[in-house]
């Protein structure tokens, strides 16, 4: 996979993306998803090394990074597992989630993205952008037929914002029946509210998933360590190539 570079609009910061599984690199990225998920967002990550939040899947995976160039700080991250190296590790991580079983009946390639974070300073358009354009790039050239990943909603409010935004997603943008999944630990119910009906935010990072042509896999799950509801969503690659290669697929600039 090439290095991408790319030049953020609104703030002038020059940035490049790279895959890597450098131990360097990857130290880095666990930094900021502590920094993010824990002292941000409040998650438990029952972190081993303080201020790093790692896992056995880190090692098996390939992790795609950004980069400010000027500064040289790493600010986004994402990481994919390959489906040739979940042996590994028994599986996706997401299987700690959901019942996978109807997704692994498809035919073609698996890979799932986890653990997607963006520094404070950089939540905008061209960074998530860059960042979509490397995943592009990495499951057209891997040969994969599906992505999936878990989109996290926070459920700092107990969570309304969560079944509110679960809802819209499910109304617009639910998958076909063969790509329905069940959670394992299912969010509790909530009453209709009058704010049941004001309108979402979806957060950003999911807003990117959707546009990529990513569709919701059925109902969350709760996510008691990270203090989320995590969504199952797939992408058929396939149709990632089709309607959006002509805008993720080349070089940012």
């Amino acid at each position: 996979m090439t290095t991408q570079t790319a030049k953020a609009r609104r703030s002038a910061r020059r940035l490049k993306t790279d895959m890597t599984r450098c131990p360097r690199q990857v130290e880095a990225a666990q930094r900021l998803r502590y920094r993010v998920f824990s002292e941000e967002y409040g998650s438990d990550l029952g972190a081993q090394t303080p201020g790093i939040d790692a896992d056995e899947f880190d090692a098996v995976c390939d992790h795609l990074i950004v980069t400010d160039l000027d500064s040289g700080e790493l600010v986004a991250t994402t990481r994919i597992l390959h489906q040739k190296d979940t042996k590994d590790v028994g599986g996706f991580y997401s299987a700690g989630e959901f019942d996978l079983s109807a997704l692994e009946r498809l035919p073609g390639t698996i890979a799932e993205l986890g653990r997607t974070c963006v520094h404070p300073d950089y939540r905008n358009g061209a960074t998530i952008s860059l960042l979509w354009s490397a995943v592009a790039e990495y499951l057209v050239e891997r040969g994969v037929d599906y992505m999936i990943g878990c989109a996290s909603i926070g459920m700092s409010d107990g969570g309304l914002k969560a079944w509110r935004i679960a809802r819209h997603l499910q109304t617009e943008y639910l998958a076909d029946p063969a790509f329905l999944v069940k959670p394992l630990r299912a969010m509790p119910h909530l009453t209709h509210t009058r704010d049941s009906d004001r309108p979402v935010d979806v957060p950003a990072l999911i807003r990117a998933y959707m546009r990529l042509g990513a569709r919701v896999c059925g109902e969350p799950c709760w996510d008691p360590d990270f203090r989320c509801a995590d969504l199952l969503v797939v992408l058929e690659v396939s149709k990632l190539a089709g309607r959006y290669s002509r805008h993720f697929m080349r070089s940012a600039s």
